[in-house]
């Protein structure tokens, strides 16, 4: 199963990059190989917010909808992922925040396994680097929205 992680310390408020994460309906706009997404559900019991929410992903020719379930964790600073459908047959993603001065590190792990075994054999060859161009994507989406100068 392809697995990576990737941290970065990011100028803005840890609040700030929380909502951007959990703002998944602008993903297409700013995320690489991300081209729609919707969500369906949207609720708060406690402590906890619960998403759920389509992703597609694709580029040229290959594009796939995967159905996944969210879950952050406002005491704990976090937000879980989870695939409840799709061309994935596992999916676990966690995201991890800590602000210190005005600056959050985040976290960004991800395991996952696509049904398709030829698929995983190619995904898990590029699979660190893609999650670097993401997190690129997110800082720099960061920057433009809180650090205009």
């Amino acid at each position: 199963m392809p697995k990576a992680s990737v941290k970065r310390s990011i100028e803005c408020k840890k609040e700030q990059l929380i909502d951007l994460v959990l703002d998944i309906e602008k993903y297409p706009q700013f995320v690489p190989f991300c081209l729609n997404s919707k969500i369906y559900e949207k609720k708060e019991k406690g402590g906890l917010l619960f998403i759920i929410a389509d992703l597609t992903i694709g580029k040229g020719p290959f594009k796939d909808t995967y159905k996944s379930d969210v879950q952050y964790n406002k005491k704990e600073d976090s937000i879980y992922v989870t695939n409840l459908d799709g061309p994935l047959k596992h999916l676990e993603n966690k995201w991890y925040f800590k602000e210190e001065k005005n600056v959050t590190e985040v976290s960004f792990d991800v395991d996952f396994e696509l049904k398709n075994h030829f698929l995983n054999i190619i995904m898990t060859k590029s699979f660190q680097f893609g999650l670097s161009k993401i997190a690129d994507a997110f800082q720099k989406r960061a920057d433009e929205l809180f650090n205009k100068t």
